[in-house]
């Protein structure tokens, strides 16, 4: 079953190869979806600074009745985040934000190497 399938990383991390994607899902409805996905067998869920809900996962992964340690949770980093100091405190923001001991997965979410070629291009 899908929701059972991981990919196993070089360094022996697992992570499932479904996850819930929470965007476009408020802070408070995200609570009773994300509780409501690990209920049913979801154990990978996907947040973000910007969605503006991480609160709301945190709260529903702390209360959902499944240990921290069989989920995974992956968020990302803002994207006018540039800094290496800007991003531990970034990251760290999420973590309390979340209010979770941990974070499995931090990605950056709109990286953009090339800002200082394309001043005019927002994208």
């Amino acid at each position: 079953m899908i929701l059972e399938e991981k990919y196993t990383l070089s360094n022996g991390a697992e992570i499932p190869k479904l996850g819930l994607g929470t965007w476009f899902i408020s802070d408070t409805d995200v609570v009773p979806a994300v509780k409501e996905a690990v209920k049913i067998g979801y154990r990978h869920i996907d947040t973000a600074q910007a969605y503006q809900n991480e609160r709301g996962v945190g709260e529903a992964i702390r209360t959902c009745g499944v240990k921290r340690e069989a989920l995974f949770v992956t968020t990302k980093l803002a994207a006018e985040v540039k800094s290496y100091q800007a991003a531990v405190a970034s990251i760290e923001q999420s973590r309390q934000t979340m209010g979770l001991d941990y974070i499995d997965m931090m990605i950056i979410h709109s990286p953009k190497p090339w800002t200082a070629f394309h001043k005019d291009d927002p994208y």
